[in-house]
């Protein structure tokens, strides 16, 4: 037995209303729209081929559908074929049909294409998204896929624009909006890259200012103790200034102002005893000697005196230096008193 023609079998298939794989269109008004827009299809494209199936929505929900299954060829030849499952929504022609490209791991969906969703193959053209009935069908969508694969193939990332649509007069209201929304998208996805790129060096920026912010912080704080440490030690100075005030006022019987008032030798403001006088003097005097001593050899090497000169004079001074030294050893090896 010949197999049933595709009017036969979509006639079979509307009028199974009782078997379990009973369609889900309930209308016979709606089954006379979807026979006659479905043998429109496979009439202008005899490659497509009725089937039904059971086809699962996103809210999980199950329904029987009538689906026409095929290839369309674009106009550029050098591209694969692209294989298309249409799916007759349930409530056709009210509601669009629901169309995928079909999935194959060898020619893949790019991953940009503005109406073709590369992981699921759901294709979502402005005709499909401003479905209205009735000046749109079946046979019209499938022409506008073909114009629009044409331009954006979904295998290919090139953009192609045929010469048939290069002057804006040639192109109709839906050819216009396809391109429009391409270009749109194409245009969105070029600006959500380079707003990522800006986002991540914003976000390098962000780090950058926040180790900046902790260091700046870490400092001030570092500068606050070390500000209340100084303000420590001002108040222990100034403790130890009042104290040392408060002991010359004391042990003295003349302030700090009277000292300054008069002119008051510095050894005047300490006790000292004979032998403690001596040394001091001594000392004095050693240090005066070594002073002169330097000036003569710095005389000698201007040549500013003779070597004979020099010589005795160094003797003399010399001979002083020991004397006061030999002093001031005796006066230390002496017990004193301060």
């Amino acid at each position: 037995m010949a197999p049933p023609s595709p009017k036969e079998f979509i006639e079979a298939a509307l009028v199974a209303a009782t078997t379990p794989y009973a369609l889900s269109y309930t209308d016979s008004k709606q089954k006379w729209v979807i026979l006659r827009h479905l043998l429109s299809l496979l009439q202008e494209f005899p490659g497509f081929k009725p089937s039904t199936g059971r086809f699962m929505h996103n809210d999980g929900t199950e329904v029987n559908l009538l689906r026409a299954t095929g290839c369309v060829h674009v106009a550029n030849s050098t591209t694969p074929t692209i294989p298309l499952v249409i799916w007759i929504h349930e409530n056709y022609p009210q509601k669009a049909p629901l169309v995928f490209v079909s999935l194959h791991p060898m020619t893949p969906i790019h991953r940009h294409h503005p109406f073709v969703d590369n992981t699921t193959g759901a294709t979502s053209p402005p005709y499909i998204l401003t479905w209205k009935y009735p000046p749109c069908n079946l046979s019209e969508l499938l022409r506008n896929l073909v114009q629009l694969f044409s331009i954006d193939h979904p295998f290919s990332y090139t953009l192609t624009t045929p010469a048939c649509l290069t002057h804006p007069w040639l192109l109709s209201t839906k050819e216009a909006l396809d391109r429009l929304v391409g270009m749109l998208h194409y245009d969105m996805v070029a600006l959500r890259a380079s707003t990522s790129d800006e986002i991540e060096k914003l976000s390098l920026l962000q780090e950058e200012l926040k180790r900046r912010d902790r260091f700046i912080t870490s400092t001030v704080a570092e500068l606050g103790e070390e500000r209340m440490r100084l303000e420590e030690r001002v108040k222990n100075w100034a403790e130890e200034t009042d104290r040392v005030e408060n002991w010359l006022r004391v042990n003295d019987g003349r302030s700090i102002m009277d000292l300054n008032a008069r002119d008051v030798e510095i050894e005047d403001a300490f006790e000292m005893d004979e032998t403690s006088r001596a040394r001091l003097e001594s000392s004095a005097a050693d240090l005066a000697i070594e002073e002169v001593m330097y000036k003569l050899d710095k005389a000698l090497e201007h040549e500013a005196v003779s070597f004979d000169s020099y010589i005795k004079q160094v003797r003399s001074l010399a001979r002083q230096q020991f004397l006061h030294r030999c002093n001031e050893m005796a006066s230390t090896s002496s017990p004193t008193s301060v």
